[in-house]
């Protein structure tokens, strides 16, 4: 029954989009000047701001320090505004822990972490407001403000969300999709290599689609990957016009 709510019989979704449809993404970087790098990113009604500072001097305590290589640290928290449920949402609860553990090790795979031994990058990541696709929409608006900061990485890493209803991959769910029954996977993707930088199933599936719903997540990392170019690029000229004034 959730199937044929989320799914057409024509092929459209409950937001009138295609199977393989995006969300519109619409991007700004640069947002706060307090910080090394930060961006704003808005993926449907998703909207995340991103702020990066370093590398830096390792904070607390010395023994954290790697030698060869700097420690990345993430934090995810997410607005008390951002759902119809109005409850705070202590930075320590489990899943907010989980979700930062997840972007550092995205952000491990990503960055070039070894030019900075010894030293140590915080990425902030907060949900201003959820409509699906959390952990997705913090790592293309941290990549933004990585950039935005200037840390060399190998690759964007862009992530998507994707679902299966009905025989159909459906790519970067709302949150009426995710929490409609749908069997779904968050991937992380360096574009121009394939690599992929982190894997995440929050539910049961069937391994005769696992090979389908990682292509569908690609080409939907990679369609993202195009906007986040497109963002950067803008800003560069921006930047440019800005400096010769």
């Amino acid at each position: 029954m959730a199937g044929l709510e989320l799914l057409s019989d024509q092929g459209y979704r409950l937001d009138g989009r295609k199977a393989t449809e995006l969300r519109k993404v619409q991007a700004r970087m640069g947002v706060f000047a307090q910080a090394d790098g930060s961006a704003y990113l808005e993926q449907g009604n998703t909207k995340a701001l991103a702020v990066v500072y370093g590398p830096h001097e390792i904070r607390g305590s010395r023994s954290r320090a790697l030698h060869d290589r700097a420690v990345i640290n993430c934090q995810y928290s997410m607005a008390t505004f951002s759902t119809a449920e109005r409850k705070r949402r202590p930075h320590g609860d489990r899943k907010s822990t989980e979700m930062s553990l997840h972007l550092k090790q995205t952000f491990e795979a990503a960055v070039l972490t070894q030019l900075f031994p010894r030293s140590q990058i915080d990425i902030y990541v907060k949900i201003l407001q959820s409509d699906g696709g959390n952990y997705s929409v913090c790592v293309n608006a941290a990549t933004l403000a990585v950039i935005d900061a200037g840390i060399p990485m190998r690759d964007y890493v862009c992530a998507c969300t994707v679902g299966f209803v009905d025989e159909t991959p459906l790519a970067d769910l709302c949150y009426a999709e995710e929490s409609g029954g749908v069997s779904s996977l968050a991937l992380a993707l360096l574009p121009r290599g394939g690599q992929i930088a982190l894997v995440q199933m929050d539910a049961r599936l069937h391994q005769d689609h696992l090979e389908t719903l990682i292509e569908a997540a690609m080409t939907a990392c990679k369609s993202v990957s195009k906007v986040l170019d497109e963002v950067v690029r803008q800003h560069l000229q921006e930047a440019s016009v800005l400096s010769t004034e």
